[in-house]
């Protein structure tokens, strides 16, 4: 069985989570942007091994995290192939070094639609939903989806940043609605009224769902 630990991580209200193997011990962790010392914390008082650090998309308010997490464990960082390029422009180490943070290394592993990532005894799908980057994924496993930017509560992520594009986000939400409807949705910020929602709630009340899908 997952568990997954939602953590409020730096200045822009992002969620960064804890995502492991009950059974075997064995952890992930999704966009660490901040308070790397607590999540590390937390991590060890679960008891987990932290194998990988997994960044949703690369924009530095989720990456900025990176390098401390990754310099005091044997943890692999992932992103999705068409956002590895960006991790490291020179766009994305400016606004690091503007947060008070060292910029993200480059990344160990790449991955693409329909990969999967282990932890333990448990197995989270990489879904690509571009949009709101051009690599921009979602985690999916045991009945736990990790948006991202892409899907919020209420809401979807912003589109008017390089490589965004509205018309492919809302394609990519609508992928997302073919999963499971009581699938939990574990969003990239604190922006809606609630930490978690559902994809039936979501497809139900979200604007950019009943609205334009």
């Amino acid at each position: 069985m997952i568990q997954v630990e939602q953590m409020k991580v730096g200045p822009m209200g992002v969620f960064a989570y804890i995502v492991g193997c009950e059974s075997e011990k064995e952890a992930l962790v999704v966009d660490p942007a901040s308070s790397e010392g607590k999540i590390l914390d937390r991590v060890k008082a679960l008891g987990m091994t932290l194998k990988y650090v997994v960044n949703t998309h690369a924009h530095a308010d989720h990456t900025c995290g990176n390098r401390a997490i990754l310099s005091k464990t044997g943890a692999k960082l992932v992103i999705h192939e068409d956002d590895a390029n960006q991790m490291t422009s020179g766009r994305n180490k400016a606004f690091s070094l503007a947060m008070g943070k060292k910029p993200s290394p480059k990344p160990d592993m790449l991955v693409k639609d329909g990969d999967s990532l282990a932890i333990g005894r448990e197995t989270l799908q990489v879904i690509h939903t571009p949009g709101h980057s051009p690599g921009s994924m979602c985690l999916y496993g045991d009945g736990n989806l990790f948006t991202g930017d892409t899907l919020f509560v209420g809401a979807v992520g912003r589109t008017d940043l390089g490589g965004g594009d509205l018309g492919t986000l809302l394609l990519s939400v609508k992928k997302l609605l073919s999963l499971p409807p009581q699938t939990s949705v574990w969003p990239g910020h604190d922006y809606g009224e609630r930490h978690v929602s559902t994809l039936a709630h979501e497809r139900d009340t979200n604007p950019y769902i009943t609205d334009f899908l």
